[in-house]
């Protein structure tokens, strides 16, 4: 069964950003997908984590059960104080809780679906002003005019931070190679990245691999209570509708 990006915002998405402390990133993995695990017993319905192609970037993206602003917070504290207690194999760069604005799917689907070994290309935009709707303008612009030309993309979608003012671009792609095809292609540096440039001073991209997903059936990972990445506990929230 595949990870989801819900179109409609009937679940809280977060991402957490991470530069791994060390050459090998087999135990900041390992540990994020005990992180996955133990998540899902406060309220993440979807849960995965990617690792950049060409670098030491990882990505753990969580959906989870919509829940009132102050338990949104009361989660978010939670969340950082764990990851937190990973400092020790990884650096957090960037987290934040995000609302989609914007999503195409080839299936027609009201979703992004992505599994393990997928290719996901990730872009981080920060406004040059305080208002952003220029910036999420542009890259919605982007993401339907990518979208409908390229036939190996399946989904994307646009995202607004909750936290801070930034933007994000989610692509899923049929692999590796079709993702390098268009980028060479459209001519991303020349192209693209000037366009947005007009509305971000701060822009980033990577493409990632899809390393797990929280409904991959083998977790190898034994959890006691002791050795709880996630120790502390908190309200699921409430399913709510749009």
């Amino acid at each position: 069964m595949p990870c989801f990006v819900p179109f409609k915002n009937n679940l809280d998405l977060t991402f957490f950003v991470l530069r791994s402390v060390s050459i090998l990133d087999d135990e900041i993995i390992h540990s994020m997908k005990c992180f996955s695990f133990q998540a899902e017993d406060l309220g993440c319905v979807y849960s995965s984590v990617m690792k950049s192609i060409h670098g030491n970037l990882i990505v753990w993206y969580g959906a989870w059960i919509k829940r009132s602003e102050e338990n949104r917070h009361i989660l978010n504290k939670t969340l950082l104080s764990a990851i937190e207690d990973l400092s020790h194999l990884a650096i957090l760069i960037q987290h934040g809780f995000y609302s989609v604005y914007a999503g195409e799917s080839k299936d027609g689907q009201l979703n992004a679906r992505f599994s393990t070994g997928d290719t996901i290309l990730l872009c981080g935009m920060v406004p040059s002003s305080d208002d952003s709707s220029d910036l999420s303008y542009a890259c919605m612009a982007i993401l339907r005019s990518s979208f409908n030309n390229v036939e190996a993309s399946t989904a994307g979608v646009c995202l607004q931070c909750r936290d801070r003012p930034m933007v994000a671009m989610l692509h899923v792609w049929k692999s590796l190679q079709s993702c390098y095809t268009w980028l060479i292609t459209a001519d991303y540096r020349r192209t693209i990245r000037p366009y947005i440039s007009n509305f971000s001073n701060e822009a980033q991209f990577d493409i990632f691999k899809v390393i797990y997903v929280s409904s991959d059936d083998v977790l190898n990972c034994e959890i006691s209570q002791s050795k709880s990445v996630i120790g502390s506990r908190v309200g699921k929230g409430e399913v709510q509708s749009d």
